[in-house]
């Protein structure tokens, strides 16, 4: 059976979500019918977050070695083989020997984004999605143990990870890369994962940004589970092709979503979160040996 040959180990809200669409238009390229089985993330099984309903509902859950295989048995004849499960990279204790254990000559790579500009954004999707409340407190109230903020201490992680596959094997990526070249850092991920870098993908749309609705009900009626959805979709099944459903869907969720300018950190929120991360930033800066001094303010 297929193995997955390429890994995106994380980061949420870091622009994973679009490289992972990218990847999907090479022709060269398969992805699992799941987009984040979590197989290799021992701490996400659905007995461990039982309590989150909203949470283990947004997922799909994998858990057993047989049934991550069958996530990728559609994937025949291409080059490369992919698992988007991006949690990997936070829980690198335990993902790191399942991946030794399971797939262990996999590629593997991560992008990483200014840490208090991704807690921001994760904390704007979880108001959004409404997935725990304690989540969705202002970020300078949570505490500094919470997953929120913890994401963003990316040295540990990084240095696990580097030290334990090497850079053949392992590749680090920064959001801003993406945003100011994307048909480069793709090429460049291309040439990592051992596939055609002449094929140039279209990365006009970026995917899962970040917004906070205007409308709470609205916003549940097209992003949740409900018999009025079911029924809508239904119909549009019936009269319209997959990629003009999803259109409409979008631009619907578009127009029920305030502008990114009417939410934001104030300066002393920022200053705050810029201090809790800044001893990992200047760590993480000296290890991998690249210039991040714009995450310092």
């Amino acid at each position: 059976m297929p193995l997955p040959t390429l890994l995106i180990a994380g980061f949420q809200k870091a622009g994973t979500s679009s490289v992972y669409k990218y990847l999907e238009q090479h022709p060269q390229v398969c992805l699992g019918t799941v987009k984040e089985p979590n197989f290799l993330v021992s701490e996400l099984t659905p007995e461990k977050i039982a309590n989150n309903q909203a949470y283990y509902e947004k997922r799909t859950w994998r858990c057993s070695y047989e049934n991550y295989l069958e996530n990728f048995l559609e994937c025949t004849n291409e080059s490369a083989i992919g698992d988007g499960s991006v949690n990997c990279l936070f829980h690198y204790q335990t993902s790191i020997p399942r991946i030794q254990k399971y797939i262990p000559n996999t590629k593997i790579f991560v992008i990483l984004r200014h840490p208090v500009e991704r807690a921001f954004s994760d904390y704007l999707m979880h108001l959004r999605d409404e997935i725990d409340s304690k989540q969705t407190l202002p970020l300078v109230q949570q505490s500094p143990s919470s997953f929120q903020l913890q994401k963003g201490l990316y040295y540990e992680s990084i240095k696990s990870f580097q030290d334990t596959f090497g850079t053949e094997q392992f590749r680090v990526y920064l959001y801003n890369d993406l945003c100011q070249d994307s048909i480069k850092m793709m090429k460049d991920i291309y040439n990592f994962i051992e596939v055609s870098t002449d094929f140039e993908p279209d990365t006009s749309q970026k995917y899962q940004t970040a917004s906070i609705p205007k409308n709470s009900f609205i916003n549940r009626l097209l992003r949740k589970q409900n018999p009025l959805k079911t029924v809508f979709s239904s119909t549009l099944g019936i009269l319209l092709p997959e990629e003009k459903r999803q259109k409409i869907r979008s631009w619907l969720i578009s127009a029920n979503s305030q502008s990114k300018q009417s939410v934001s950190l104030s300066p002393e929120e920022r200053q705050v979160l810029l201090d809790y991360y800044r001893e990992d930033v200047l760590k993480l800066q000296d290890y991998l040996d690249r210039d991040l001094s714009a995450w310092l303010k």
